[in-house]
């Protein structure tokens, strides 16, 4: 019997803080017309001093979680698409499998730059259908604003931090991701990079003075790229889910640029109306834009139960993807705010106080282990 991946929950986190073009041009040579006139961006969310991208990915988690309505102790597969991680490692799923309480979950990070959440819903899906795995959460979170030289006006206008979160769960019904595919030209590398923080170039006093620990970018040469690929990639996953154009109600692009989105439509031959946009609240969110981007489309009503949604992107590697799903809406579950706030302390405190226990316990063991071995010298 054939196996699918439904998307069963979908959740999303931002920072509180907004930074408008305004407030960016009082200490960069850069204006609100300027940055509207060339990207689409009006603001984007920056992440405070207690934020993070394993905060934003556990509050995204949990709001998909609960719109599944699934414990997350049912999760069995966690996955973060990110350019940001909390630390190089552990993995910042592992971060948020922890937080969750997700005890029975397998949990890893995937690196492949704004096209990260695709990839992963990719994993997850291939994963799901074979068997192995029948709940997944699937994660594209950054704060891409700790990476950015706020004093370079190429890079710091287009950038901002979010977190956002879908459920995967297999099913015998026919639906949830029909197609996907994913691709990559490691000969572009060079063209969008952080050429810091690695293994070839470690942190030290000549890099931060050279500011090479911040993202650089070949803007021209990666909007010639992404012009190219949106729409060839579009076009090919569509045919490999046996559908045409026609038959996609939603395009879900990645929201690095609204002139490479323009281009895609007038590519594609479609109107503007057919893609969903947000671009202009919350600039380029890396593996963020598209989940993000599919819960606005969730809420606003953009995606109905039985219609078709292509996501879309591009990023760095130089890497490409993208999706076809079947869209089924998950049964309301209407609760008071209240009773949400208490329904998840109850859920999740109890993962909290066992993170805590087994770190004690960890602390004990290694005392106890000591004091044996003195003992029986």
């Amino acid at each position: 019997m054939a196996r699918y991946a439904h998307i069963v929950g979908w959740g999303m986190a931002v920072p509180q803080r907004v930074v408008t073009n305004h407030e960016l041009a009082q200490f960069v040579d850069t204006s609100d017309e300027w940055i509207v006139t060339r990207t689409g961006i009006r603001e984007r969310r920056v992440a405070g001093p207690q934020e993070s991208t394993a905060t934003l990915s556990i509050a995204a988690a949990e709001e998909a979680l609960a719109v599944a309505g699934i414990n997350p102790r049912d999760v069995d597969l966690i996955l973060v698409a990110t350019v940001t991680p909390e630390h190089l490692f552990p993995a910042t799923a592992c971060l948020v499998q922890d937080a969750l309480g997700a005890s029975r979950a397998g949990a890893f990070d995937l690196l492949a730059g704004c096209s990260g959440f695709i990839y992963a819903l990719h994993m997850a899906a291939a994963a799901i259908r074979a068997g192995t795995h029948d709940v997944a959460l699937v994660i594209g979170a950054e704060t891409l604003s700790r990476i950015v030289n706020w004093r370079d006006r190429n890079t710091c206008v287009l950038f901002g931090d979010g977190a956002g979160a879908v459920v995967l769960k297999g099913s015998e019904t026919p639906g949830g991701v029909l197609a996907s595919m994913i691709r990559a030209d490691g000969s572009g590398g060079e063209l969008l990079i952080l050429p810091a923080g690695g293994s070839r170039m470690p942190i030290s006093e000549a890099v931060v003075r050279d500011g090479c620990h911040f993202v650089r970018m070949n803007g021209r040469e990666v909007f010639r790229f992404a012009t190219r690929v949106m729409e060839k990639a579009t076009r090919e996953v569509v045919a490999q889910a046996g559908l045409r154009l026609e038959d996609v109600d939603l395009i879900i692009p990645h929201q690095a640029n609204i002139r490479i989105i323009e281009a895609a439509a007038k590519g594609l031959g479609l109107p503007m109306e057919r893609f969903f946009v947000n671009i202009d609240r919350y600039g380029n969110t890396s593996s963020a834009s598209i989940p993000i981007a599919l819960c606005e489309a969730a809420q606003q009503g953009r995606l109905k139960s039985g219609e078709t949604a292509v996501m879309v992107a591009f990023g760095a590697g130089l890497t490409w993807a993208a999706a076809v799903v079947r869209w089924g809406m998950p049964l309301a579950r209407p609760r008071p705010p209240w009773l949400e706030r208490l329904g998840r302390i109850t859920l999740y405190l109890p993962a909290q106080l066992h993170s805590r226990l087994m770190r004690l316990w960890r602390r004990f063991d290694a005392w106890l282990s000591r004091f044996l071995r003195q003992e029986g010298e």
